[in-house]
């Protein structure tokens, strides 16, 4: 196929299989919680909604993992996930130890 000069082909992603949306769920959720934990926040590239619900769903198990809240909040070309608001009268400090 060719192409107008100067004109790149559109890349176009596969989507992901669910087997490998469910193992890509099962290894970034201890990567984020343990980033998190340690820095506050968690930021990667996420420029597809394939990208993004895959993200906000690691956030999910994170935030169930850890027992607190944890967000996600998404541009188009980047997800950050942090933590949010916590219930009055606990700290990060007590769940971590």
């Amino acid at each position: 196929m060719t192409h107008p000069r100067g004109a790149e082909p559109a890349v176009r992603k596969t989507p992901l299989s669910v087997e490998e949306k469910a193992r890509s769920e099962a290894s970034f959720t201890p990567l984020v919680a343990e980033h998190l934990l340690t820095s506050g926040r968690f930021r990667v590239s996420a420029d597809t909604p394939e990208m993004v619900e895959l993200f906000q769903n690691v956030a999910r198990r994170v935030g169930a993992m850890l027992r607190q809240p944890v967000v996600s909040y998404s541009n188009g070309r980047y997800i950050v996930i942090t933590f949010g608001e916590e219930p009055q009268g606990e700290s990060r400090d007590s769940l971590v130890s």
